[in-house]
């Protein structure tokens, strides 16, 4: 049998926060915690608490190991996932002025990687890439900062604090 001492070592550990959640709880009913106030302490359904305890009790920690999670696989491997993301940043700022947009990253997968993707999951698979499909205003290539620092400096018009030519 683990201790309690044992449990806060794992939870320390654990891999993910819904599996240190369930050592903290065996952490504090070895401590001699009841379970609803084990449940209080962590902010968790007193059920939740009582499936975990019956769970180590019945398989040890086995019983307290995430368990795998249904859907749908991915369909892109790996493999591909690194390619397309090497895509993104090579083509994020086109060389003839403008930005990659999502459109332009799922027609690549399609035509690519032959995976057919909704727009809307491409901006879900661009952000498990770490990337957003927020960007900045592009620039055109033939953009010159002095031209437009010059610019600011010209009085308006219609500007009161600058004053236009004398009436004549």
């Amino acid at each position: 049998m683990h201790t309690s001492d044992d449990f806060k070592l794992f939870a320390k550990q654990a891999s993910s926060t819904q599996q240190r959640m369930r050592y903290l709880a065996l952490y504090h009913v070895k401590r001699g915690e009841s379970r609803s106030q084990t449940a209080i302490n962590l902010g968790v359904a007193r059920g939740s608490v009582n499936t975990w305890v019956s769970n180590y009790l019945k398989y040890g920690l086995e019983g307290l190991q995430d368990k795998p999670r249904p859907g749908r696989t991915r369909q892109l491997c790996e493999a591909q996932q690194k390619q397309l993301k090497q895509f993104i940043q090579d083509n994020a700022v086109k060389p003839a002025g403008g930005r990659l947009i999502a459109e332009d990253v799922r027609r690549y997968i399609r035509d690519t990687l032959h995976v057919e993707y909704e727009l809307r999951n491409v901006y879900r698979i661009m952000h498990s890439l770490g990337f957003s499909w927020i960007t900045s205003r592009s620039k055109h290539p033939k953009q010159s900062q002095e031209a437009q620092d010059a610019f600011k400096k010209l009085p308006a018009g219609n500007d009161p604090s600058h004053p236009g030519p004398p009436p004549p």
